[in-house]
């Protein structure tokens, strides 16, 4: 604990460090700037420090992408899901979701659970085999084998057995002990498979299983169409399959008498063991015969599964099939039960697909009561136990990427109501049809943590809609869907100015902002537009209000010094020809700086609808503010937006000014120029810029693709948000002069800068855009003493704004009479494009700023309880009078942070942040019953400030390559946690808190539970006698290294992983994983003892059936004598 005094008397405007300038009279109103009454000390017990920081990721939500394969535990019930990245997803029952990421990156071609052992194999692009830990909350890997010389195609593993089979591009099959990792010296060679007098090589393996009538007995499959059945004793081949068309799957009859295998053609081929030489059936699921007799050629079928069931006929499943001519049709997944088929459409491509079976032995009825299908945006589970064969409800967020995410909002502590409330009104929306049936994915174990408080997530998407997510406890569940779509009319084709502007998505969302105590909620749109909504439980008809804001320069301007510094401080909104121009649709357009031509052109992107429509319970638009095209010029991108319930305002900016609205009133209270808002104030003489080159600017730059946001290229979008290689590349610098004398702040703001993230790169000499807004209570001008309502203004050139503003308390005044916004008060300054802003009392509490208290407008009328307007103003040193000595206003900009006392305007500290980089995001968080400062910078880089200090508490290089679309969806909140967009499908949740990585193991979920292995069913005598030895295969006695030896050193390297002892140490660390193991400890001895049961009651049958024998053939011989013989 580190305590701060700064004394305060004496301190002036030109101190070291101080990033302030003394406002200049501005009206007889301001008067002659004196020095506000400060207090003799600041004192601020800082309780942050290191230690109370810990980075790590938490949990990751969504649909994982560009998924590659798939594997169920039949046993434990969970799932695994690899990705091309190298990722695994495994998901059991909700709340158990875990994720995995392999350090190479390589893409998982298999995955292959250890039924019942808590472990995964991983077959990796890069010919490595993984083998992951699954009894610990965080997976880690124990053992990898990576193949020097050849390359993994195909790895089976059956059922109890610890030597996994791997197929190889060479055609060759590997044994590697599961236990040990090692490979064994037994190899089944491609050239000893086939015949001799074969002349082509097979192919590679692309199948490998062993017979469910005999384990000793292994079937290859090549992809040229050849099949081996090789006996692993005699090492030699029972029987060769040569067949036309290449093979993709194969499946085996649980009897063990026959398969069936999926060719290239189209076709379905079963093979008898009795006669291999030609398929007892062939079949074209989706092949016709055509006019002319011949069949139609189809696509490939690329799995098939063939399960039997004890109730009725056997499934046949498969993907893939269709025939050619049918173009344009969706992927399908075929069922075929006895006679009838069914196809089912799917939405996107089918990656896999696994069929569920009650039994986890192959050589038992399987009886199938589910198909797992893995489509490339999607995961569905079939139900076959009904004839229509619903699916399931999935209840993994699943859908986030529904539409394309453009931009993310997160709320941690929200009041505890909401998300009830959110989520009756979201349940009413939900689509109905599933099955019945619970989730068939039902494993692992997940409890409700301690250390919970209610969170929300907000996405916004491409499409115009917006979905509230409940993400208490690391989990994560829709509550409720907002389209924004339905507020405006359908635009027709070649009709719409959107159409112009974008592409395809011109309803897309670019921001929100949300006030969950007041459940006040804007958004702004790609195509240039802000809806306002309210909530409301009851439904209403209403008429949307619509105001067009004409917030665009006039390109032809020439702005020179000395023009500006004879403007006054604080022009009229419709006076002067830099002012953008307000107008409301309801009236004529005033007389501005433009023309009756341009009047003319003053059109919407989209057009609101104008009639009264009824909304729904729910959030319901209330205000659309759009601007419009003038003169040909498409509007500019909003860049910056604030609302405050309890002021009633709102306020918005972009490169060219700052509105304020009264959404109360429906009123433009103010619309400006960057330039005008200055006044005599411009800390920069601006340079003469060429009207012929900004017109050419602003067509080529104004608008930017937000493409790199979106997972599909075609999405072609224009933001003014440039790629990151040209924000990290290719720097511009800025040359400013300073109009006053030079000083140290001087020099300190003649620098070169990169372009923000936030900032269009139009003309850098003239366009200055409003990057950040903030209402609050704070003090407008040094002679202030009482905090008044005023708005906080950051721009692109490093600039803050504080404008003053006179609100009327009173509910029936605030309705009518009109506010009042004061001349420009401060003008503050600091490296960089502002970011945020934020406040704090004089002990170091965070200030929240004045909220309205939720109330329903459409509620029935209580004579007894009228609706007024109840207000809120927080302070949490208990008293106002706190407030009202002063606060510190932390301002942090894309390279610095500054604290600044008010209202002397002092600065008190100064922290640059970066110096090769920039701070992409940054919020004031509240960590351990503290405050801090959180950044984000653009080279992966995450860190924490204390405060008032500006000490670095913490610095991660957490993200090494930054894209942009981490770049646009990364937010902190409260608790110490953060998200941001992984991948086009994925939310990754991190914390940076150490009590948060303390407490994680108990908010996971627990992947591995013991259970019992169901018994296998009792053979028979019969079966068992003359069924073959398939319970006396002993793997151990022909792959171990004393019958089979070593295999050679450069065919693979073993690598020890790094979670044997690591995940030892977190089994260990509770009196439940003890008995967890204790128990299945004592399960495997009890199978094993089983096992040895077994055996001897079979040694016992044989010797009493010997004994048997024996005694007849003494009878048979007693009485013979010698010769007889």
């Amino acid at each position: 604990m580190k305590k701060f005094r700064k004394v305060l008397d004496g301190l002036t405007t030109s101190s070291p460090g101080g990033g302030t300038m003394g406002s200049p009279s501005c009206g007889s109103a301001a008067g002659t700037p004196t020095a506000a009454p400060t207090p003799k000390e600041i004192d601020v017990q800082e309780t942050l420090v290191s230690e109370n920081f810990q980075l790590c990721k938490t949990v990751r939500h969504g649909f994982p992408y560009q998924p590659t394969a798939l594997a169920f535990d039949p046993v434990q019930k969970i799932l695994a899901i690899g990705s091309r990245s190298g990722g695994v997803r495994i998901l059991g029952r909700p709340g158990v979701d875990c994720f995995c990421q392999h350090e190479s990156g390589a893409a998982v071609l298999q995955l292959q659970f250890l039924i019942n052992e808590g472990a995964l194999v991983t077959a990796c692009a890069d010919d490595t085999l993984h083998l992951w830990n699954l009894r610990q909350r965080r997976p880690a890997i124990l053992h990898s084998l990576k193949f020097n010389r050849e390359r993994i195609t195909f790895c089976h593993l059956p059922f109890q057995s610890k030597w996994l089979y791997v197929g190889t591009e060479r055609g060759n099959t590997h044994i590697v002990n599961i236990e040990s990792f090692i490979l064994s010296g037994y190899v089944i060679m491609w050239n000893k498979a086939i015949e001799l007098s074969t002349k082509t090589h097979p192919g590679p393996v692309v199948h490998l299983s062993d017979s469910p009538k005999d384990e000793g007995k292994l079937l290859v499959g090549f992809e040229s169409g050849t099949i081996v059945q090789w006996d692993l004793r005699a090492k030699k081949a029972d029987f060769r399959i040569y067949y036309d068309e290449a093979i993709h799957s194969v499946s085996w009859h649980h009897e063990g008498k026959q398969f069936m295998c999926s060719h290239s053609d189209g076709s379905l081929t079963v093979w008898n063991l009795r006669n291999t030489s030609k398929p007892i059936q062939v079949t074209f699921p989706h092949g016709k015969i055509q006019k002319d007799g011949k069949k139609e050629s189809c696509k490939p079928i690329l799995k098939v599964d063939y399960k039997t069931s004890r109730n009725s006929e056997p499934f046949v499943i498969f993907s893939g099939g269709l025939s050619y001519d049918k173009a344009g049709r969706r992927p399908t997944l075929t069922i075929m039960h006895g006679k009838a088929i069914t196809v089912l459409e799917m939405d996107y491509p089918i990656v896999e697909f696994m069929t569920l079976c009650e039994t986890p032995y192959n050589n038992e009825v399987q009886d199938p009561y589910a198909v797992v299908v893995l489509l490339e945006k999607d995961l569905i589970v079939v139900d076959l136990t009904q004839s229509n064969f619903p699916v399931f409800e999935n209840p993994y967020p699943m859908d986030i990427h529904e539409s394309p995410v453009t931009c993310t909002a997160y709320f941690a502590d929200c009041p505890p109501d909401i998300i009830p409330v959110l989520y009756s009104i979201g349940v009413k929306h939900k689509k109905t049809g599933y099955s019945q049936k619970e989730w068939p994915v039902s494993g692992g174990m997940w409890t409700l943590g301690s250390h919970t408080y209610p969170e929300i997530i907000i996405t916004g998407h491409a499409d115009g809609s917006i979905k509230f997510w409940d993400a208490s406890a690391i989990t994560l569940q829709m509550l409720y869907k907002l389209k924004t779509n339905k507020v405006f009319e359908k635009p027709k084709p070649n009709e719409s100015r959107a159409a112009e502007l974008v592409d395809d998505d011109p309803f897309a969302v670019q921001m929100v902002s949300w006030c969950p105590q007041s459940r006040i909620f804007c958004v702004v749109g790609i195509s240039a537009h802000i809806i306002l909504y309210r909530f409301s439980k009851y439904d209403a008809n209403t008429q949307i209000v619509s105001l067009e804001v004409r917030l665009q320069c006039d390109p032809e301007d020439v702005i020179s010094p000395s023009e500006n510094e004879n403007n006054p401080c604080f022009s009229e909104p419709h006076s002067g020809s830099h002012s953008p121009q307000p107008h409301h649709h309801q009236h004529p357009p005033s007389p501005g700086g433009g023309t009756p031509e341009s009047f003319k052109d003053s059109t919407p992107c989209l057009k609101v609808k104008d009639r009264v429509v009824r909304v729904p319970p729910g959030y319901q638009a209330e205000l659309v503010i759009q601007l419009p095209w003038i003169d040909g010029e498409p509007p500019q991108q909003i860049s910056s937006l604030d609302i405050n319930s309890a002021y009633g305002l709102l306020a918005f900016g972009n490169c060219n000014g700052l509105a304020v609205v009264d959404y109360l009133q429906k009123t433009i209270l103010l619309c400006m120029s960057t330039l005008d808002l200055y006044g005599a104030a411009d800390p920069y003489q601006r340079l003469t810029r060429s009207p012929r080159r900004n017109r050419q600017s602003t067509s080529e730059f104004c608008m930017r693709g937000l493409s790199n946001f979106y997972s599909d290229s075609k999405k072609r979008i224009r933001t003014s948000y440039q790629s990151l290689t040209e924000l990290s590349d290719n720097q511009q610098s800025v040359d400013m002069e300073r109009s006053k004398s030079p000083t140290s702040e001087s020099r300190e703001n003649s620098f070169s800068r990169s372009r923000s993230s936030s900032v269009s790169s139009i003309d850098r000499d003239t366009k200055e855009a409003i990057t950040t807004l903030q209402f609050g209570e704070s003090f407008g001008r040094k002679s202030d003493t009482l905090p008044t309502p005023c708005l906080w203004v950051g721009t692109s050139l490093g600039v803050i704004l504080l404008i003053p503003m006179s609100i009327p308390t009173d509910q029936e005044e605030r309705m009518e009479e009109a506010i009042t916004i004061g001349p420009c008060g401060a003008v503050l300054m600091l490296k960089g494009s502002v970011l945020r802003f934020g406040f704090l009392d004089c002990m170091g509490a965070l200030l929240q700023t004045p909220y309205e208290v939720w109330r329903d407008l459409n509620a029935p009328e209580d004579p007894d309880r009228p609706r007024k307007r109840k207000l809120v103003h927080y302070s949490p040193s208990s008293s106002q009078d706190t407030y009202g000595d002063g606060h510190l206003a932390i301002v942090c900009s894309e390279r610095q942070a500054k604290v600044f006392l008010m209202p002397s305007q002092s600065c008190l500290f100064v922290h640059n942040i970066t110096e090769s980089s920039f701070v992409l995001r940054s919020d004031l968080v509240s960590v351990c019953n503290s405050v801090c400062l959180a950044c984000f910078c653009a080279n992966g880089h995450v860190m924490t400030l204390s405060l008032p200090s500006l000490r670095p508490l913490m610095d991660v290089n957490y993200l090494p390559l930054t894209d942009m679309r981490i770049a646009r969806t990364f937010c902190f909140t409260n608790g110490g946690q953060a998200l941001y967009l992984s991948s086009p499908t994925e939310i990754q949740r991190i914390t940076y808190s150490q009590e948060m990585y303390d407490n994680l193991q108990e908010m996971l979920g627990e992947l591995f539970t013991p259970t019992e292995t169901p018994e296998a069913q009792n053979r028979g005598f019969l079966k068992g006698f003359f069924g073959g030895n398939a319970h006396t295969f002993d793997r151990e006695e022909l792959f171990g290294e004393a019958a089979a030896g070593k295999a050679s050193r450069s065919l693979a390297q073993h690598i020890p992983g790094q979670g044997g002892v690591e995940g030892m140490k977190v089994a260990a660390s509770g009196a439940v994983g003890e008995l967890a193991r204790a128990r299945i400890a004592l399960d495997e001895r009890g199978q094993r003892l089983g096992e040895l049961e077994e055996r001897t009651a079979l040694m016992m049958t044989s010797a009493e059936s010997f004994s048997k024998h024996a005694h007849e053939l003494m009878l048979k011989c007693k009485d013979k004598k010698w010769y007889q013989f």
